[in-house]
């Protein structure tokens, strides 16, 4: 049994992965757009001293201030730095959207199914493909949980929530 107990060198990259260094940049650069945003728009509203105190946008240009600077201490951070070791592996990734990707299909489903309805198909397709439980136990679960939420929103707390065709042909 032998272990690798060597430095890891990090100013390596895996082929084709997006490098530490890569990601401090693009957020120091978006966070840096952020603050000039904040900094022009409260400029333009007035981000001074008036007669009667500060002008609505004294305090927040002066957030964006400190945005920016934090962006561009990031950004050389990132320069100065130099870690080319990988953001994240691919592994990893795939892990994000195991979860991501039916998390998107979920949010854009709700608009037509309802949120109850999209709900019992998210929690029992997911307890299928991703915990491998059996089909009945899935279509179980999802299925309760669903009941009970709407139970709980809608009838006891009267909250309506997102309805999709199922909701609407039962009357509510």
């Amino acid at each position: 049994m032998s272990t690798n107990l060597e430095p890891v060198d990090s100013t390596e990259s895996s082929d084709g992965a997006i490098s530490n260094r890569t990601m401090e940049l693009i957020v120091g650069i978006i966070l840096a757009a952020l603050g000039v945003l904040i900094i022009w728009s409260n400029y333009e509203i007035g981000a001074g001293w008036a007669e009667d105190g500060p002008q609505s946008g004294y305090f927040p240009l002066r957030m964006g201030v400190f945005i920016l600077l934090a962006s561009i201490a990031v950004i050389v951070q990132a320069i100065l730095k130099n870690d080319r070791s990988p953001f994240v592996e691919k592994a990893q990734l795939r892990l994000v959207a195991t979860v991501l990707v039916p998390l998107i299909i979920y949010v854009a489903a709700i608009q037509w199914l309802g949120i109850y309805v999209a709900s019992a198909l998210f929690i029992g397709l997911f307890m299928l493909a991703v915990g491998k439980f059996n089909w009945w136990k899935s279509a179980l679960v999802s299925c309760s949980i669903s009941l009970a939420f709407f139970w709980i929103f809608e009838i006891a707390f009267k909250v309506p929530l997102p309805k999709g065709p199922l909701e609407q042909f039962l009357g509510y």
